[in-house]
């Protein structure tokens, strides 16, 4: 069955869902400690969570980059993140989503949350015909994502040093197998109209 172009994809349970970020062991390192984000994480900055896995390793070289050595996974509540969905304004003008720039531009001001679909990555790293979400908090956005959405703060970078291994040795079933399963989020319909999802 052909992936739909713009489609939620995560692991998730009945009440979470599991979003990705890459930090500096100089922000990681206390935020797991601490099971929350907390100083130095600045709250002041737009803060961008990822569902996929494999577009978090691209982003991050497979936690290689400068500044983005320890990947985390986030676990948040499916409220908090369907809330914050349903406040999103895309970062890029779409004439199918606003008359013109301009009503898109005050949108975009006024809202904590935007969003963009970015095309999803295989194991090598190469673009897909479909896309994958990505969510950048801002100002009262980032408090609630802090203090009441997320559960829980887990390191992975492990894994996907160990998962690029086996890419690079050319063992793509193992790395595969090894992927944290991600499956379609179940979107309620106005939440994917707001984000302009595929249910």
């Amino acid at each position: 069955m052909e992936t739909p172009h713009h489609q939620v994809r995560a692991t998730w349970t009945e009440s979470t869902i599991t979003v990705y970020q890459a930090y500096s062991p100089g922000i990681a390192e206390p935020a797991l400690a601490a099971g929350r984000f907390v100083t130095p994480f600045r709250r002041e900055r737009m803060t961008w969570i990822k569902p996929s896995f494999r577009w978090m390793m691209y982003r991050s070289g497979w936690a290689t980059k400068p500044g983005q050595e320890r990947v985390l996974a986030v676990e948040l509540t499916r409220t908090g993140f369907e809330a914050a969905l349903t406040r999103s304004c895309a970062s890029s003008f779409d004439r199918a989503r606003h008359p013109d720039r301009a009503t898109w531009a005050r949108a975009l001001k006024a809202s904590p949350v935007r969003y963009q679909w970015d095309p999803e990555r295989s194991l090598q790293m190469q673009p897909l015909p479909f896309r994958s979400l990505q969510l950048g908090l801002s100002r009262d956005a980032v408090d609630q994502y802090v203090d009441e959405w997320i559960v829980g703060l887990h390191d992975v970078t492990g894994l996907a040093h160990q998962i690029h291994a086996h890419v690079s040795a050319g063992e793509l079933e193992t790395a595969q197998a090894l992927l944290p399963p991600e499956t379609p989020y179940p979107l309620p319909p106005d939440v994917a109209e707001a984000i302009d999802a595929t249910v």
